[in-house]
């Protein structure tokens, strides 16, 4: 079984899956915490305090809530324009031996015992080849080939490395 299609990211793209990496680890957690410990201490202190601190605790807990995505969103959109890889139209082979990736004359293989893990969500299919760097592949440019992917990565990977949404949404 062989499955191709072909890829363009956008900013979109890059954002969600910087946005998946953030806040499925510890820093977006503790950035979590953090906005809410703030506006927890801004109604612990209304009233007893100056009105400039309570003030402060919900702007400060606005600014850790929302200035890591607005950053996110930034670095995507400046990652895609000075980026000509990702910016250019990739064409991805998946079969029986790996991921092949080519991009002009350049070409990438990755076999299936050298990926990481492999996690799929409402948007996106992430290929990693390590804990940090993934293929980002868009649900919507897989052209309905998501079923013949999940397939090809349950015969393939351990259950353990891969997370992909079940039979019943694998195709919308």
């Amino acid at each position: 079984m062989s499955i191709s299609f072909d890829v363009k990211l956008q900013a979109k793209d890059v954002y969600r899956f910087n946005m998946y990496q953030t806040y499925t680890g510890i820093h977006g957690l503790m950035s979590v915490i953090l906005a809410v410990a703030a506006w927890v201490f801004s109604a612990a202190t209304f009233g007893k305090t100056e009105a400039l601190y309570t003030v402060l605790y919900i702007v400060f807990g606005f600014v850790i809530l929302f200035y890591l995505p607005v950053t996110l969103w930034v670095r995507a959109k400046a990652t895609i324009r000075t980026n000509a890889v990702l910016s250019d139209t990739l064409h991805y082979e998946i079969s029986e031996s790996g991921i092949r990736v080519t991009q002009g004359e350049e070409e990438g293989e990755l076999p299936w015992d050298m990926i990481y893990k492999m996690v799929s969500n409402r948007w996106q299919v992430l290929i990693y080849s390590n804990r940090i760097n993934a293929y980002v592949l868009p649900r919507e440019q897989l052209s309905g080939q998501y079923p013949a992917l999940c397939e090809l990565a349950e015969k393939k990977l351990e259950k353990y490395r891969r997370r992909l949404k079940g039979a019943a949404e694998k195709d919308g």
